[in-house]
């Protein structure tokens, strides 16, 4: 299937600018794919094609981030944007931003990991170390700590290392709690 309408050209290639520019994280060229065949807004031949042409032109780049190459917008892509995304329907525009934020809703809700620090008046810090999952608090933790090189290490260790710490502390406890029943 061929696009001979350069106007269809133009507006699919639109679309992938404006569905990376709303995204609040990087995609990756599955992400984009799946999120693009989902909405049935195109096939999967034309998705790569306009991908590549995009990072061609420099509207886009294809770079690594972190552990995965994920599609960036440009300077270009956005000018690009801003002076023809009223071309986009408006029902297709309104569909994709609202479900990025469904998605940044859900995101927030699903886990946040909390870590802060206090000086307290007697030259010592008190850590504040949360985990907080759908707006409840699973987890949390109050130290005091005489340094603030100490508070801030606890707290770079606490959001590095969430999960094993919290699933470690709940072992320690749940095994505590399994020996002292069998004295």
């Amino acid at each position: 299937m061929f696009i001979n309408n350069t106007e269809e050209l133009a507006q699919n290639k639109l679309l992938l600018l404006y569905i990376i520019n709303k995204s609040t994280i990087p995609l990756s060229n599955e992400e984009l794919t799946e999120f693009v065949l989902e909405k049935d807004y195109m096939n999967y031949f034309l998705i790569q094609q306009y991908l590549s042409e995009l990072v061609e032109s420099n509207f886009i780049k294809y770079e690594d981030d972190q552990d995965k190459k994920v599609y960036k917008i440009l300077d270009k892509g956005k000018t690009t944007l801003s002076y023809f995304q009223a071309r986009l329907p408006f029902s297709i525009r309104n569909e994709i931003s609202n479900e990025f934020l469904q998605i940044q809703e859900e995101e927030k809700l699903a886990a946040e990991i909390v870590s802060e620090y206090y000086k307290k008046d007697n030259n010592q810090y008190l850590v504040n170390l949360k985990l907080i999952e759908n707006t409840e608090t699973l987890f949390s933790l109050y130290l005091n700590v005489a340094t603030e090189k100490q508070a801030k290490n606890l707290c770079e260790v606490w959001k590095n290392n969430t999960e094993y710490i919290y699933t470690g502390i709940l072992s320690l406890l749940i095994n505590e709690e399994i020996e002292s029943r069998k004295k």
